[in-house]
């Protein structure tokens, strides 16, 4: 590690994933998995997250798969308490757990599908920070880490993942600015497209071998996965209630 004046000691810490089963979520537990640290994994996705604790625990490092819905707040509280019982401490938290919803006209999209959307995008970032940062304020060290998307900015055909979106994109900026003195650390990153199972079926492969971003292409989950990392480490000494853009491109 760098000789960083305000970096506190690399220690084998314990991070909370959610959607760590696949995609984003999944390459993050692996890359943070790959700098000591151990995992869990909180998804709903028992197959992949089974398979995610195989990959990590090939790297050394323990790991559990907890079966939890985001959208129940006493599920993810158990979750928490559960880590905290297994490894005896928790020091980062990334949220990964999210959906697109349905890709139709505005008038088409029910306020029972905006709930739903809301419910694991919003709520389920809400009840688990709020459960996870009082062990981070225990202990005086914590990072945490959300995905926003650019969708938030405004797109048609979602605008209850957009409006979602928004919405963390507030709380980020929110709580980056709560509890840093105290040392935990509050950041998102907005992604882009990353070529996951929520961007690939969506597309032709046309469209995603030549897409319209300035780099030329898009994003792997691995990439992603990199700064969020950095964002969760002790590395970070100087960053919170930001959201840093990993989309290839300008803004």
């Amino acid at each position: 590690m760098p000789n960083l004046r305000f970096a506190a000691p690399k220690e084998r810490r314990v991070a909370i994933i959610t959607g760590g089963a696949r995609g984003i979520g999944r390459a993050t537990a692996l890359r943070i998995a790959e700098e000591g640290r151990d995992i869990v994994i909180a998804d709903v996705l028992d197959d992949h997250g089974a398979d995610t604790v195989a990959a990590i625990e090939a790297l050394g490092q323990r790991a559990l798969y907890i079966r939890t819905d985001v959208t129940d707040e006493a599920a993810v509280q158990s979750m928490v308490q559960q880590t905290v019982d297994a490894f005896g401490r928790l020091d980062i938290l990334v949220c990964c757990a999210g959906t697109l919803g349905q890709e139709v006209p505005f008038l088409e999209q029910t306020a029972e599908m905006f709930d739903r959307v809301m419910r694991i995008n919003v709520y389920g970032v809400f009840y688990a920070h709020q459960a996870a940062i009082p062990h981070m304020l225990e202990q005086g060290w914590g990072r945490c880490v959300t995905i926003t998307s650019g969708a938030r900015l405004g797109a048609t055909h979602v605008v209850p993942y957009g409006t979602s979106k928004g919405a963390i994109w507030s709380f980020v900026s929110a709580l980056g600015n709560a509890y840093p003195r105290q040392g935990v650390f509050v950041n998102g990153v907005e992604p882009g497209r990353a070529l996951t199972e929520m961007v690939v079926p969506r597309f032709s492969q046309e469209f995603l071998a030549n897409p319209p971003v300035a780099i030329g292409r898009y994003s792997d989950a691995e990439e992603v996965a990199e700064v969020i990392e950095f964002l969760a480490s002790e590395r970070n000494t100087y960053t919170t209630g930001s959201v840093w853009s990993v989309k290839g491109a300008t803004g």
